[in-house]
């Protein structure tokens, strides 16, 4: 069909087939979808205080995309941006914990920073050297982890890192001043923001214009042409990989360092999942990906807000979500056979 060979054509079905999947589901709950997507996007859009929180998931989600696209560009699938946040979190709370008291904010804050990526790295290390070493699919070993990094979470805020002054509230103690980002008055906006349009900027920048992009974009487009020039695919592999999880770390470590002042339950709610929407969104293009992670974020906080305004589930943003993952994936499928 001519109408379905147009670009132009085929990223309206994708984006219009998650809308009819949403207007079904509100319909299904005795809803007028067009007045659901009414509230939806006053939630979203409705007041710069509403905007503003949209911008918070934006951070978070800025940073997981870029950490998937960093990896897809190699053709590498990183499903673990989850625990690699998580654990960004738990090695930046290490650090406030233990230094919060005794070093100052310019010195901490760089820190914290190092931390947060120090453990997304680590917790991305294993799987990369499956990956490069026995060619274990990253797939499978980073989406595993997830888990084993929200449990070993779990047990350090409800076991040895618990509040002794906390009143049994499961959760490590709050981090001292120094140890927290600021914020842009009157909203929560931190810095986290900042630095995922700087590392937007700064990873297209090196895509397109330095060797090692240039290089790992062939390496993901043809492997085997590659190798017969003389690239070592496995060792990039593996160092991509790594270089992702820090991306994914850093944003575990704004959320604990900003958002809730503390390592608790609320750390781990799916940015690091939602970073593969991000990245489908953004077509694998980093420049695009805070415009990706705005447009994800915006149907999460009206999501929210459609709860409490006509008493439908949030979860009926998830189905939306889903869908839109569908649709997207079904796009880069078709767009690959042609």
């Amino acid at each position: 069909m001519t109408f379905l060979k147009s670009k132009a054509a085929l990223w309206s079905l994708a984006l219009v087939i998650p809308l009819l999947a949403g207007a079904a589901i509100f319909a299904f709950l005795g809803a007028n979808p067009l007045e659901a997507y009414s509230v939806m996007f006053a939630g979203a859009f409705g007041s710069f205080a509403r905007f503003s929180e949209v911008l918070v998931k934006a951070s978070a989600l800025t940073l997981t995309g870029l950490a998937v696209i960093l990896a897809a560009r190699m053709n590498l699938w990183n499903i673990g941006c989850e625990g690699q946040l998580v654990m960004g979190g738990v090695f930046a709370t290490a650090v406030a914990l233990w230094y919060g008291t005794v070093l100052p904010a310019p010195v901490l804050v760089p820190l914290l920073f190092l931390a947060g990526a120090l453990g997304g790295a680590a917790w991305a290390s294993g799987p990369a050297w499956l990956r490069s070493r026995l060619g274990v699919s990253e797939i499978i070993t980073t989406l595993l982890l997830n888990y084993v990094a929200i449990a070993l979470m779990e047990h350090l805020y409800f076991g040895p890192w618990r509040d002794p002054a906390g009143f049994g509230f499961p959760g490590t103690a709050m981090f001292a001043d120094a140890a927290t980002l600021p914020r842009f008055p009157g909203t929560r906006v931190h810095p986290g923001l900042l630095a995922g349009l700087f590392g937007a900027g700064l990873l297209a920048w090196v895509l397109a214009k330095t060797r090692w992009g240039y290089e790992l974009t062939v390496m993901g487009l043809g492997p085997k042409a590659a190798e017969y020039a003389g690239m070592n695919a496995a060792r990039r592999g593996l160092w991509v990989l790594i270089l992702s999880g820090a991306i994914a770390g850093i944003a575990g470590m704004a959320e604990v360092t900003a958002i809730h002042h503390r390592l608790q339950q609320g750390l781990s709610v799916g940015y690091g999942y939602d970073g593969v929407i991000v990245a489908c969104l953004a077509r694998l293009k980093p420049g695009f990906a805070p415009i990706g992670a705005v447009a994800l974020a915006a149907v999460l906080v009206g999501g929210e807000y459609l709860q409490t305004r006509m008493r439908l589930p949030s979860a009926a943003s998830l189905v939306i979500e889903a869908a839109l993952l569908l649709s997207l994936l079904w796009l880069q499928t078709r767009s690959e056979k042609r």
